[in-house]
Formats: structure tokens, C-alpha cells, sequence
């Protein structure tokens, strides 16, 4: 220790080790809490809501469906509620409809196995009817495959989580908006979008 620190009294040099020790303890810290790191591709697709965009949500479910940035909170807000395993399957199906023919029949396999075949990872609210008419669906694998299973699970995000949404915080904050804003630059609902202001560009 250099003879000028060695003349101050202890209690001094105390203060200042845990000084170094907070700084450091700062610098080490990640900017952005762990839950505003988790970027979904679906969440940097969509740059900007406006507040028209948002009254267009409140009045019908299928607005906020055919909206890319209203599928994208509503989202968010089915996984606040850890049911988002039905918007995973609405899309799913959606996407199954635009695969080329000659594969169709290992992605409906897929789509069946990871959201409709009982105790699949993803398990999706359907009955019993549903199951099995999708299920013997399989062996035609068509664009019409999925539908009846998509139209039930669109039916029940619709009379079922969509109400609670319409009273969620989540869409309150949403409707506060006066002017086009960048999805990820929403402050208040950050952190529920799983964005944030320097990972999304406007």
C-alpha cells in the first residue's frame, strides 16, 4: 500500500473498496432485465401501432387477427396467461397452408404431433371429435386439414382470452397512444412484448 493510503484511517478505506465494489457490481450489470431480452422474430417483424390500429383491436377479434402488430400483443398477452400455445397453432395452420405440396404431409404430422395428439408438447384445448377428424385428416394432408381444429381454437381465443384482453392492462396502456408509435418503443408494455427500445429498430 502506498504511503498515502496508509495514513488514512481505516474507516476510510473501507468506504472506498466498497465503492470500487458498486461500481464494479454496476458495470457487470445487464442493461435490460432477463424478460426484456427474449426478442421474438414476430415481435422485430412489426414496427409500428397506431392509435387506430388499436380502437380497430377493441372492436372485433378478427381486426386484431388480421393485424399483424394486433396478433403480435395479443400474443404476448396469451403468454402472460401461458396460453399462447393457441396462437402457436393458429399460426402453425396458417403457415401449413402456404407449404408446397410434396411437403405438406410431414408438416401436418408435425403440426398434429406438437399441438392436437393427446399429451403433445403443446397441447391445444380441442374435443375429442375435432382430434380424431384431424387425425384422419392426416392421410389426404389438403389445405382443408387443419380447419375445422384452427376455426375451434380461433373460436375459443376469441369468446375465452380476448375478453380478458380487452381488459387488460396490457391494452389499456396500448390505448393511451396518441400518435403512431414503434411497437418496441412502448415503454410501459416493454417488457410484456419481450422487446426493448434498443434491440428493434422504429
Amino acid at each position: 500500500m502506498c504511503k498515502g493510503l496508509a495514513t488514512l484511517p481505516a474507516t476510510c478505506l473501507k468506504s472506498a473498496k466498497d465503492i470500487k465494489h458498486k461500481i464494479g457490481f454496476l458495470l457487470q450489470k445487464p442493461e435490460f432485465p432477463t424478460d426484456q431480452k427474449q426478442v421474438k422474430e414476430k415481435t422485430t417483424a412489426v414496427k409500428r401501432v397506431s392509435p387506430a390500429d388499436v380502437e380497430k383491436w377493441k372492436l372485433s377479434f378478427n381486426n386484431l387477427m388480421n393485424c399483424e402488430g394486433g396478433r403480435t400483443v395479443f400474443t404476448a398477452f396469451l403468454k402472460s396467461e401461458l396460453s399462447q400455445e393457441n396462437m402457436e397453432f393458429w399460426n402453425a395452420c396458417e403457415e401449413y397452408k402456404k407449404s408446397a405440396p410434396n411437403k405438406m404431409a410431414a408438416k401436418a404430422k408435425e403440426i398434429y404431433e406438437q399441438y392436437i395428439e393427446a399429451d403433445s408438447p403443446n397441447e391445444v384445448n380441442l374435443d375429442s371429435a375435432t382430434r380424431e377428424e384431424t387425425r384422419t385428416n392426416l392421410s389426404i394432408a389438403g389445405l382443408s386439414c387443419f380447419d375445422d381444429a384452427q376455426q375451434k381454437i380461433f373460436t375459443l381465443m376469441e369468446k375465452d382470452s380476448y375478453r380478458r384482453f380487452l381488459h387488460s392492462k396490457l391494452i389499456q396502456d396500448l390505448s393511451l397512444l396518441t400518435t403512431t408509435t414503434p411497437l418496441c418503443a412502448l415503454k410501459k408494455i416493454g417488457g410484456k412484448i419481450g422487446c426493448s427500445e434498443n434491440r428493434c429498430g422504429a
